[in-house]
Protein backbone atom coordinates (compact mmCIF):
# COMPACT_ATOMS: atom_id res chain seq x y z
CA UNK A 1 0.00 0.00 0.00
CA UNK A 2 1.39 3.38 -0.94
CA UNK A 3 0.16 6.53 0.72
CA UNK A 4 1.10 10.11 0.24
CA UNK A 5 1.01 12.37 3.28
CA UNK A 6 0.10 16.00 2.68
CA UNK A 7 -0.48 18.83 5.09
CA UNK A 8 -3.44 21.12 4.53
CA UNK A 9 -4.22 23.93 6.95
CA UNK A 10 -1.98 22.35 9.55
CA UNK A 11 -3.70 18.95 9.32
CA UNK A 12 -1.88 15.90 7.97
CA UNK A 13 -3.90 13.92 5.47
CA UNK A 14 -3.08 10.53 3.93
CA UNK A 15 -3.91 10.05 0.28
CA UNK A 16 -3.85 6.55 -1.14
CA UNK A 17 -4.87 4.76 -4.33
CA UNK A 18 -8.55 3.95 -4.65
CA UNK A 19 -7.88 0.19 -4.61
CA UNK A 20 -6.07 0.51 -1.27
CA UNK A 21 -8.84 2.67 0.13
CA UNK A 22 -11.51 0.15 -0.95
CA UNK A 23 -9.52 -2.72 0.57
CA UNK A 24 -9.39 -0.84 3.91
CA UNK A 25 -13.14 -0.17 3.74
CA UNK A 26 -13.78 -3.88 3.07
CA UNK A 27 -11.58 -4.87 6.03
CA UNK A 28 -13.42 -2.42 8.31
CA UNK A 29 -16.82 -3.74 7.16
CA UNK A 30 -15.72 -7.34 7.67
CA UNK A 31 -14.51 -6.47 11.19
CA UNK A 32 -17.83 -4.77 12.01
CA UNK A 33 -19.74 -7.82 10.75
CA UNK A 34 -17.57 -10.12 12.85
CA UNK A 35 -18.12 -8.03 15.99
CA UNK A 36 -21.88 -7.98 15.38
CA UNK A 37 -21.93 -11.77 14.95
CA UNK A 38 -19.89 -12.26 18.14
CA UNK A 39 -22.23 -9.95 20.05
CA UNK A 40 -25.28 -11.83 18.76
CA UNK A 41 -23.72 -15.17 19.73
CA UNK A 42 -22.94 -13.89 23.23
CA UNK A 43 -26.50 -12.61 23.54
CA UNK A 44 -27.95 -15.96 22.46
CA UNK A 45 -25.70 -17.86 24.87
CA UNK A 46 -26.71 -15.52 27.69
CA UNK A 47 -30.38 -16.21 27.08
CA UNK A 48 -31.19 -12.59 26.26
CA UNK A 49 -34.34 -11.98 24.31
CA UNK A 50 -34.46 -10.26 20.95
CA UNK A 51 -37.35 -7.94 20.14
CA UNK A 52 -39.93 -10.20 18.48
CA UNK A 53 -41.03 -9.32 14.96
CA UNK A 54 -44.65 -8.97 16.08
CA UNK A 55 -43.63 -6.27 18.58
CA UNK A 56 -41.55 -4.44 15.99
CA UNK A 57 -44.37 -4.65 13.43
CA UNK A 58 -46.93 -3.33 15.92
CA UNK A 59 -44.72 -0.37 16.87
CA UNK A 60 -44.00 0.44 13.22
CA UNK A 61 -47.74 0.34 12.57
CA UNK A 62 -48.20 3.06 15.20
CA UNK A 63 -49.05 1.08 18.31
CA UNK A 64 -47.47 2.29 21.53
CA UNK A 65 -44.48 0.22 22.62
CA UNK A 66 -46.17 -0.37 25.98
CA UNK A 67 -49.26 -1.83 24.31
CA UNK A 68 -47.19 -3.91 21.88
CA UNK A 69 -45.15 -5.50 24.70
CA UNK A 70 -48.24 -5.94 26.91
CA UNK A 71 -50.02 -7.83 24.15
CA UNK A 72 -46.89 -9.87 23.37
CA UNK A 73 -46.70 -10.92 27.04
CA UNK A 74 -50.43 -11.80 26.96
CA UNK A 75 -51.45 -9.30 29.64
CA UNK A 76 -54.82 -7.59 29.64
CA UNK A 77 -54.98 -4.03 30.95
CA UNK A 78 -56.81 -5.38 34.01
CA UNK A 79 -54.11 -7.98 34.74
CA UNK A 80 -51.23 -5.56 34.28
CA UNK A 81 -53.04 -2.87 36.25
CA UNK A 82 -53.42 -5.21 39.22
CA UNK A 83 -49.74 -6.10 39.10
CA UNK A 84 -48.57 -2.48 39.07
CA UNK A 85 -51.25 -1.07 41.37
CA UNK A 86 -53.19 1.07 38.89
CA UNK A 87 -56.59 0.81 37.26
CA UNK A 88 -56.97 -0.53 33.76
CA UNK A 89 -58.47 2.82 32.78
CA UNK A 90 -55.38 4.68 33.93
CA UNK A 91 -53.09 2.24 32.12
CA UNK A 92 -55.16 2.66 28.96
CA UNK A 93 -54.61 6.41 29.18
CA UNK A 94 -50.87 5.84 29.66
CA UNK A 95 -50.76 3.53 26.64
CA UNK A 96 -52.62 6.10 24.55
CA UNK A 97 -50.39 8.95 25.67
CA UNK A 98 -53.21 10.76 27.46
CA UNK A 99 -51.44 10.38 30.82
CA UNK A 100 -47.69 10.50 31.34
CA UNK A 101 -47.35 8.12 34.27
CA UNK A 102 -44.52 8.60 36.73
CA UNK A 103 -41.09 7.04 36.73
CA UNK A 104 -42.13 4.59 39.45
CA UNK A 105 -44.99 3.34 37.26
CA UNK A 106 -42.73 2.93 34.22
CA UNK A 107 -40.27 0.94 36.35
CA UNK A 108 -43.06 -1.36 37.57
CA UNK A 109 -44.38 -1.80 34.04
CA UNK A 110 -40.92 -2.61 32.71
CA UNK A 111 -40.35 -5.12 35.51
CA UNK A 112 -43.69 -6.84 34.92
CA UNK A 113 -43.15 -7.00 31.16
CA UNK A 114 -39.50 -8.06 31.61
CA UNK A 115 -38.16 -5.27 29.40
CA UNK A 116 -36.08 -2.13 29.83
CA UNK A 117 -37.93 1.11 30.51
CA UNK A 118 -36.48 2.44 27.27
CA UNK A 119 -38.29 -0.33 25.39
CA UNK A 120 -41.75 0.81 26.48
CA UNK A 121 -41.64 4.46 27.57
CA UNK A 122 -42.37 7.27 25.15
CA UNK A 123 -39.28 9.05 23.88
CA UNK A 124 -40.22 12.49 25.18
Amino acid sequence: MTAQIVEIAGQKIAMLPMEDYQRLVDIAEDRADLLAAEKAQTRREGGEEYVPAEVVDAIIAGESPLRAWRKHRHFTLVDLGRRVGHSHTYLSNVENGKKAGGLALWRKLADELNVAIEDIAPES
